[in-house]
């Protein structure tokens, strides 16, 4: 249940809104308790400056009986319990009941009479709370006819205020705040609930259903939403999320179709093409053959030598035009050993440097000598790296810069011999160069688009690597990884040939 996000905004909210209308709630009813005991407390204050005013005037009058008539007549009221004068040894003297008279005023009146303050709130059996005030009556110079002048103090003006009345109020205005704070709360809560209801929990549970429906593979869902608050947006964007997928989908089924079809293509092109292949390479030694024979017999400088000398040439062209086509259909099965790979780089290089386009190339060996050696097939890598050369030399129309370099690479717990073949050309664009290992892709106008394939294949036929990098400014760049020549990678080499 707590899991959900919306029961906890829910539950949060409810739970932050109770607290703060609780601490608001005894606050306040603290509040209004404080300022009942202090209405209570003037109108007591107020009532003793009265009695105290009346008897000071009786007195001064020589009217000292009117004094018990007055604190009787103060009495009467409905919230007094008693109002006296006793003497500051703590006798009653005068009090609004006669039988108080000459009794020992009560233990909490004496003590408030002897602390500091002037009132005070206990408890006063069976009345309940009271409030007490008390205040001396001093011995002024017209109460020295009557009283000496010796006592500074000649009596004590003490009311007991009965607090029952007050406390019923509190206790009511408690009730009623209380009441009013649980039924706003109530209210509170239920309303911010269906506002979370209606504006989270819903359009999340929609979100939510609909992304189950997406994660199926059902790209028609869409979700409707006029708000245009933070959900709404969060919507659009599921929705516009959803309409890319959909499109995304539709290209990449086109695309899985259209690639399925040209593989199809290529499977029965290759069948046909080896099937071919076979049948023109025995025509094709029978015309070299016989070609070679007819020019034999010419004269020197007869002038059919040199027509015969460039259909041979074509011959042998169309002869390796097959021979790929043948190897790329079943190449054959590599005779690994442990090689030293820059020696199979220096013999390829100086023989891939007869050919007529490397004029004006500068060629740079950057090779580290401490290498191991690699577990391959010297020929087949020989293949590889004269492939590569004659390419970054024909790209090199105007001149520039082989750079081929060697050295040593770790992949988790496996070392790998790396070779950088870098040139200076132009670059292959980026349209292409996602398509230069693909089979029958080629740029050059007698070419096959069989080179680069078959060097991929015979990299991945050794557990290696391949990758290509090209810029305009910079050329292009051909990396190849070969594992290095350990017992753990001979092992691998030798059972992935045998699953092969």
């Amino acid at each position: 249940m707590f899991k959900s996000l919306t029961t906890r905004m829910i539950v949060t909210t409810i739970t932050l809104l109770v607290c703060g209308i609780f601490i608001y709630t005894t606050f306040n009813v603290r509040q209004q308790q404080a300022q009942l005991i202090e209405s209570a407390h003037e109108s007591t204050a107020l009532l003793l400056h009265t009695v105290e005013s009346s008897i000071y005037n009786t007195m001064h009058l020589g009217n000292v009986q009117d004094v018990g008539a007055i604190l009787a007549l103060v009495g009467q009221h409905n919230q007094l319990l008693g109002v006296r004068i006793f003497h500051p040894h703590g006798i009653i003297l005068r009090s609004s009941n006669p039988a108080e008279v000459g009794r020992a005023v009560s233990m909490n009146d004496y003590k408030l009479y002897q602390s500091t303050r002037n009132y005070g709130i206990f408890e006063l059996p069976p009345h309940g709370e009271v409030l007490a005030m008390v205040k001396p009556i001093y011995n002024e110079v017209a109460c020295h006819t009557c009283h000496g002048s010796k006592s500074r103090v000649i009596g004590v003006l003490n009311i007991n205020y009965s607090l029952s009345r007050t406390k019923a109020q509190m206790v009511e205005s408690s009730r009623i705040f209380i009441a009013s704070s649980i039924a706003i709360t109530v209210f509170l809560a239920l309303a911010i609930s269906l506002i979370l209801y209606k504006f989270v929990k819903r359009p999340l549970d929609s979100i939510m259903e609909n992304m189950s429906r997406v994660e199926k593979g059902d790209l028609d869902v869409r979700i409707d939403y006029g708000g245009k608050d933070e959900i709404g947006r969060l919507i659009r964007s599921f929705n516009s999320m959803v309409d890319r997928l959909d499109v995304a989908k539709k290209e990449l089924e086109q695309y899985h179709f259209q690639q399925l079809e040209r593989a199809d293509r290529l499977a029965s092109i290759g069948e046909m093409a080896a099937g071919i292949a076979h049948e023109i390479k025995n025509p094709l030694a029978g015309i070299s053959a016989a070609l070679t024979i007819i020019r034999d017999d010419l004269a020197d400088g007869d002038p059919r030598c040199e027509i015969i000398n460039e259909v041979l040439q074509q011959v042998q062209r169309l002869d390796k035009t097959v021979n790929d086509l043948l190897f790329f259909g079943k190449p054959s099965q590599p005779e690994f050993a442990c090689i030293d790979i820059n020696d199979v780089l220096v013999k390829t290089l100086r023989f891939a440097s007869q050919h007529r386009s490397v004029r004006n190339i500068e060629k740079q060996l950057n090779l580290d000598v401490s290498l191991p050696t690699v577990y391959a097939d010297a020929k087949q890598m020989q293949q590889v790296f004269l492939n590569i050369f004659l390419n970054a030399f024909q790209a090199m129309t105007a001149g520039g810069v082989l750079t081929v370099t060697t050295g040593l690479v770790s992949r988790g717990d496996r070392e790998y011999v790396r070779i950088d073949v870098a040139d200076t050309g132009p670059g292959i664009p980026p349209q292409i160069l996602e398509k230069i290992f693909t089979p029958f892709f080629t740029t050059k106008a007698q070419g096959t688009g069989l080179g680069l394939p078959i060097c991929c294949k015979l990299i991945h036929l050794h557990n290696g690597e391949v990758r290509v990098a090209s810029d305009d400014s910079r050329g292009t760049v051909f990396t190849i990884e070969l594992p290095s020549c350990r017992i753990e990678t001979i092992d691998d080499l030798r059972s992935n040939h045998e699953t092969q």
